[in-house]
């Protein structure tokens, strides 16, 4: 159309039907094509009014106004700009439109019942708004009093972090000098009202754009990130939050709001960010920055720097950082702790600093970005690598350390740099230790990878070897042994591991036990221990004995709480050796033997390996607390827990679950929880596992508990989700009693299953030949019909739905019959079309309802005999079809038999039949 009028007129019909998209495109097209001033202003204010509806007041109040210019006494458009600002908070404007409509028809008493409400809104705000200023004054004399009481300096300082968190005390606290008063408590330099400064500006910050870059400028970047440099965690940690909140507004992903004016603002937030990330970048490589700030830094970096979507085409802010900073954090990651020169970090730093390499590399869109990434790397190592200076070469091989626990594969091409392999072996025969630790934990890194590993077994085994003897240094020791362990076990079985270990796998394994339980040693040193148990666990002779020792597993266990990325996989990986739950390939027995004739090595399962072994490690596990220590590991932070951890986290879980028994403690210790993200993040193998896991523990808990409040609806879909050709049987079943037990617990959940397009999986599982899962199908069913979805679903033509259930119930699987006979019971309860249709379905139904009624077992019996009460109550000309055939008689036989408290339930629906037909004037009573 290209009539303004006619579009206007469809505008109107659309809004009237309530579709106020289609009456906006109408309206807005409209408007571009008109030209007549007085029709435009009424296309305004009719758009006006379908922005109210849609609740987007800032463009109600906008178009509002562009009537009004046209006509200033245009009394819709006033009254809907009114009620637009009075929606954005602006109440004084709105106040004053509806004192103008009120002028032009003082009559109308919605005009006065308007004004009434907005004057008593002003006044209770004003009241608010200066009973808030008097308080924030308050509050802030009490806090820069050094004279205050110490309770009413902590109560001021909690209050002031309350109103910092509202939008009208923070607006209040911003409006009236507070942050400068808030600057002045930082600079006190006591901990405590530094902390209640900056969680205050953190919650103005959050959620407003405006606010947020006033105060950043205000502080000063450089200001905000020496706060963060402090050694105290607290402080640090709020500082990070204050700046996370500050970066969330420029980027826009706090919470949307609008603030008046605010909006019409252009603000660049492209400048400020920039200044944040060269500022943080700066701080990696700061020695006035703490180990506490640097880690600060690169969480920031981490979270805020490589895009969250990889389907956002815009990398500019990894690729940004790459070209600025990504030699300042490979000089983070070459540190060397043992070394004097080198920076404040913590435990974490090196390991942070190697996450961000592998995001930054993961955020690259092409080739040409990523040999711009490598040849940075390359350039900056070689700058290191020099003959006469061992120090320098030390911290190239740290560096090439540290990116092989980033970006693997480009770790594996610095490892193909002339000289760097050779440079490695060549320090572990190094007189000094600090190369020889260096050098083996290199070699470890290096050797993830089969064809670096051969190099390594045929130039460093000897080396490493000879370290371990000789070397008195336990940080060395247990290095060089968790490199032979990894070396032996490259092949992924325990005989080249025994190979190495000649054959004392037991000794070297309690070895790694005794540094694990010995606290005196540093935590990196103990962490090291796991590492070496997660491969000589492959033994299992090893893994018996380890599951015995309860100091050393409570030891382990502690360390995982620590929530370290290395430590969490060698914790999981022990775990999974522990309880066997890694895949294992079946062995063809004709190549056994042909393995045998040629004399290869055949792996041989262990007698401990044998389920009666696997089933009491499991137990004794359970008994020591492993379920509360991997509700721990899955609530670390995605950059530390990785996918592959999640992935070995979900075996465990599911070995654990094995038993029903156990499924109890799980559930009790939080398992149950904590499977539920496992589930949906993570390796396809790792979420199978981990649904199979949540349906064992679905199929025989009460929900209620296991997956309290709105989280069962969470468990749903991974339910669901086992419900497919891929996957087995076991797990297709356990996931149908997991469904079956959530559809009766309530009809909330049973539109969740159907949401989850459920209902066709289960209808199929119904017609499977494997008699438990038809049997579990049925199950599920039988609950689902009470929902009327799918009730309508039955009675809806051209589907066998109902046929199907009828033929179900005339199966010799007991189980089947009483599962298919309550649906078939419950359907024709619900619907009366069903008891009609259930006669046209099939030739057999009689006869089956006729068996039903007969049933040896009372519960099928009882069922048969409702669906026989329903078709007779349903319709006369249907209850006359069943007087005429044997039904009758069965009837009769059941409703003259003698009162029985096991029975009575079932005579009881016979006589109830029997008198439904005497109603009908069908039968007469005997006395007639």
């Amino acid at each position: 159309m290209e009539d303004p009028i006619q579009l206007k007129e469809e505008g109107n019909k659309y809004f009237q039907a309530s579709d106020y998209e289609k009456a906006l495109q109408s309206y807005s097209q409209a408007i571009k094509l008109n030209k007549d001033k007085a029709l435009q202003a009424v296309l305004y204010r009719n758009r006006s009014a379908c922005f109210l509806k849609k609740e987007e007041y800032a463009k109600a109040a906008s178009d509002a106004s562009r009537a009004i210019d046209i006509n200033a006494s245009d009394i819709k458009a006033l009254y809907r700009r009114s009620q637009a600002l009075e929606k954005l908070g602006k109440l004084d404007q709105a106040f004053k439109d509806a004192q103008k409509c009120a002028t032009l028809e003082p009559r109308n008493k919605n005009f006065q019942e308007t004004l009434r409400r907005l004057g008593a809104n002003i006044q209770e705000k004003l009241r608010i708004q200066f009973s808030t200023d008097s308080r924030v004054q308050k509050m802030f004399e009490i806090l820069l009093d050094e004279n205050s009481d110490k309770e009413k300096r902590e109560k001021a300082a909690n209050n002031l972090i309350v109103l910092g968190r509202e939008e009208a005390g923070a607006e209040r606290i911003f409006q009236n000098n507070g942050v400068n008063l808030l600057l002045q408590l930082i600079e006190t330099k006591n901990p405590e009202l530094i902390l209640a400064a900056v969680r205050t500006l953190s919650g103005m910050c959050t959620g407003h754009k405006a606010r947020a870059t006033a105060i950043l400028h205000y502080l000063g970047i450089d200001s905000i990130c020496m706060w963060m440099s402090v050694d105290n965690e607290e402080i640090s940690l709020a500082v990070c939050n204050l700046l996370q909140s500050i970066t969330d507004c420029l980027l826009g992903q706090g919470k949307e709001e609008h603030h008046g004016k605010e909006e019409a603002l252009v603000l660049d937030t492209k400048k400020d960010l920039k200044m944040i990330t060269m500022r943080l970048l700066d701080m990696l490589v700061s020695k006035k920055v703490s180990g506490q700030g640097r880690d600060r830094a690169l969480n920031l970096l981490n979270k805020n720097i490589p895009r969250k979507d990889l389907k956002d085409h815009d990398n500019s802010r990894s690729l940004f950082v790459i070209d600025n900073g990504l030699k300042k954090i490979l000089k983070v990651v070459g540190q060397i702790p043992e070394m004097p020169d080198c920076l404040p970090l913590t435990e974490n730093t090196q390991l942070t600093a190697s996450v961000l390499l592998n995001k930054l590399y993961d955020d690259l869109r092409c080739d040409p970005e990523r040999d711009n990434y490598r040849v940075i790397c390359e350039e900056y190592i070689k700058s290191k690598i020099d003959p006469q200076n061992m120090d320098k070469t030390l911290h190239a091989v740290q560096i090439v350390s540290g990116v092989l626990q980033g970006p693997f594969d480009l770790g594996n091409k610095l490892l193909g740099m002339k000289g760097v392999m050779e440079m490695m072996v060549a320090l572990c025969g190094s007189e000094r230790e600090i190369d020889q630790l260096v050098a083996v934990e290199a070699l470890i890194h290096a050797s993830t990878k089969l064809s670096r590993a051969t190099f390594i077994i045929t130039n460093g085994v000897t080396l490493l070897k000879e370290i371990y003897k000789k070397t008195k240094n336990e940080k060395i020791k247990i290095r060089a042994l968790v490199g032979l362990c990894k070396l032996g076990s490259a092949g992924g079985t325990d005989y080249g591991l025994r190979q190495f270990a000649e054959g004392s796998t037991e000794k070297l394994a309690k070895q790694c036990r005794k540094w694990l339980c010995n606290t005196g040693i540093d935590a990196r040193t103990r962490k090291w221990a796991v590492e070496g148990l997660s491969y000589l666990t492959l033994d299992a002779d090893v893994k018996d004995d380890f599951v015995e020792d309860e100091p050393a597993l409570k030891a382990m266990f502690d360390l995982a709480k620590a929530s370290d990325k290395t430590i969490l996989y060698s914790v999981a990986t022990t775990l999974v050796n522990c309880t066997n739950s890694y895949d294992t390939k079946e062995l063809v027995p004709e190549l056994v033997q042909l393995a045998k004739f040629s004399k290869q090595h055949v792996p041989e399962e262990h007698p401990k390996d044998k389920k009666d072994f696997v089933v009491k490690r499991v137990k004794r596990l359970l008994k020591a607390g492993v379920v509360s220590a991997l509700t721990c590991m899955v609530k670390a932070d995605s950059a530390i827990l990785t996918d592959q951890s999640k992935e070995l986290i979900a075996r465990v879980f599911l070995a654990l679950c094995e038993d029903p028994k156990d499924r109890g403690t799980i559930v009790a210790q939080g398992g149950g929880k904590a499977l539920i993200p496992l589930a949906v993040e993570g390796t396809d193998v790792g979420k199978i596992k981990a649904s199979h896991a949540l349906a064992k523990i679905a199929a025989i808990s009460n929900p209620d508990i296991a997956f309290p409040g709105e989280r069962v609806y969470e468990v749903v879909r991974p339910l669901v989700s086992l419900l497919n050709t891929e996957r087995d049987g076991l797990q297709n079943y356990e996931a149908l009693l997991g469904l079956t037990n959530f559809s009766g617990r309530s009809d909330k959940l049973r539109l969740k299953i159907i949401k989850e397009k459920a209902l066709s999986d289960i209808e199929n599982y119904m017609f499977e030949n494997h008699d438990q899962l038809r049997q579990a199908a049925t199950e599920c069913m039988c609950n689902l019909v009470v929902n009327k979805e799918v009730q309508e679903r039955f009675v809806a033509d051209g589907n066998d739905r109902l046929k199907l259930v009828v033929l179900l119930c005339g199966e010799d699987d007991e189980k089947v019959q009483v599962a298919a006979a309550g649906a078939l019971a419950m359907l024709t309860a619900a619907q009366r079309k069903l008891c009609s249709k259930m006669t046209q379905v099939t030739t057999q139904w009689l006869e089956i309802l006729q068996r039903l009624c007969l049933h040896d077992n009372m519960e099928v019996q009882h069922r048969g005999l409702v669906i026989a009460f329903n078709l007779i109550s349903a319709d006369k000309e249907l209850a006359k079809k069943l007087v005429e055939s044997e039904l009758l008689e069965i009837l009769t036989y059941i409703g003259k038999q003698e009162d029985h408290p096991k029975k009575q339930h079932i005579i009881g629906v016979a006589r109830d039949c029997l008198t439904k037909c005497m109603d009908y004037e069908l039968i007469k009573p005997l006395s007639q």
